[in-house]
């Protein structure tokens, strides 16, 4: 078994992540985006706008300022010049990912999926069931308000069904969309507008829906998870996907087996990990980025304070006065290592991206962290159109901060 030291192993996965490449030095396009897709394999969804919606940041961590109509173009739309590139599906939770894999995620590789918990009011109203198939077929896509207004032959909406007092046809909406029938024809805002996933998906894609067996599946899975992570453990293979223990570990030993996988022991590490035979190792890695907290390089909270040895934890569930670093937090990359974190809000009225709270790690250089940190913060309030960057005197970085970003 390889031996590999720990900064090795981190500059391995920031690699694997596209983290050693230097940012285009051109507005981004098309292809730029494909390749920061062939490398993450997926961009997490989540509803939180404090700053800017998940699936978008990683691009900019990654590319720096780019039209968000290159992921919307890629997600959203179809035409002959413009073909789809990503659909929604339950990957590592809520994701977008590349048309290609959607086939694997429904193998039976992955956990069951929290939809399942619906199967019950879809078994009880078959009827129910082909009359939203059939609504979304003659006027899709659709959200599921539309849907039940539909049904109810336009009349409105029962108030007894916002938030998470979903309807049941809400229910069987998501149930049909975990089951694969129903996917993400488009988005109105937030708002994930149904259609069939038939109409949405390529014919060479749909054809494979059902057809990838379980094992197929993991080993499909499991070895894009190895290309996105560079280097890691089996855990983290298999929390990429969310990917049943038994089916990862199985797919782990025969991609090993396949000469896919190479065992290798990480100093410090204290676990089994296996490096992807194609990654490489970067002499070094410079640059800087914001990292919101849904970004695959960090979202292992386990994994990220073995590689980084940085402790982190998202805090928008724990009550305001227990927060130890903030609300919507976001850690600092610069020149390979995670030197600081930041509490940004995005205040769109004002104008300002408002950083709440920064605080440095113990062993960075407060002043150099500063000055790169500062500069990103307008990079980033540039590119989300916001006139200034403001900074509240919270946390032991937050006056140099201030100071150099006035």
């Amino acid at each position: 078994m390889q031996k590999m030291n720990a900064d090795v192993a981190r500059r391995i996965a920031l690699g694997a992540q596209g983290f050693a490449d230097a940012r285009p030095a051109a507005e981004p396009t098309r292809r730029h985006l494909r390749k920061v897709l062939s490398r993450i394999r997926l961009l997490q969804l989540d509803s939180v706008n404090v700053a800017v919606r998940a699936h978008y940041m990683p691009v900019f961590s990654r590319l720096g300022a780019y039209s968000p109509s290159l992921v919307d173009e890629a997600a959203w739309s179809h035409s002959a010049q413009k073909p789809r590139l990503l659909v929604e599906y339950w990957a590592h939770e809520a994701s977008l990912v590349p048309v290609e894999d959607w086939p694997l995620l429904h193998s039976g590789a992955k956990r069951p999926g929290w939809w399942k918990n619906h199967t019950a009011v879809a078994e009880r109203s078959p009827r129910l069931v082909d009359d939203i198939l059939a609504v979304v077929r003659e006027l899709g896509p659709l959200g599921a308000g539309a849907i039940e207004k539909a049904l109810a032959g336009g009349g409105p909406r029962a108030k007894d069904h916002w938030g998470w007092n979903w309807s049941e046809v809400k229910k069987v909406c998501e149930y049909l969309f975990g089951e694969g029938v129903l996917t993400t024809g488009s988005r109105r805002g937030f708002e994930r507008l149904y259609d069939l996933s038939e109409r949405v998906l390529p014919p060479e894609v749909s054809a494979r829906w059902r057809s990838v067996s379980a094992e197929e599946g993991a080993r499909e899975l499991v070895a894009r998870a190895a290309t996105a992570l560079g280097v890691a453990t089996e855990p983290d293979l298999r929390d990429y996907y969310r990917l049943q223990p038994a089916r990862s570990r199985q797919a782990v030993a025969e991609l090993v087996e396949a000469g896919v996988l190479e065992p290798v022991e990480v100093q410090g590490w204290g676990a089994p990990a296996y490096r992807h035979v194609e990654a490489r190792v970067p002499r070094r890695i410079t640059g800087r980025a914001l990292l919101c907290p849904f970004d695959p390089l960090i979202w292992e909270r386990a994994r990220t304070e073995r590689i980084f040895g940085f402790f982190y934890r998202i805090e928008i569930y724990v009550p305001a006065p227990k927060r130890v670093h903030g609300y919507y937090v976001f850690p600092f990359l610069l020149d390979g290592e995670l030197v600081a974190r930041v509490d940004l809000k995005a205040d769109r009225a004002a104008g300002v991206l408002r950083v709440q709270a920064a605080y440095a790690e113990p062993t960075a250089d407060v002043g150099r962290v500063a000055v790169e940190l500062a500069a990103e913060l307008r990079h980033m309030a540039d590119w989300l159109a916001l006139d200034d960057v403001e900074v509240v005197l919270k946390g032991d970085l937050a006056g140099v901060l201030k100071a150099v970003a006035r």
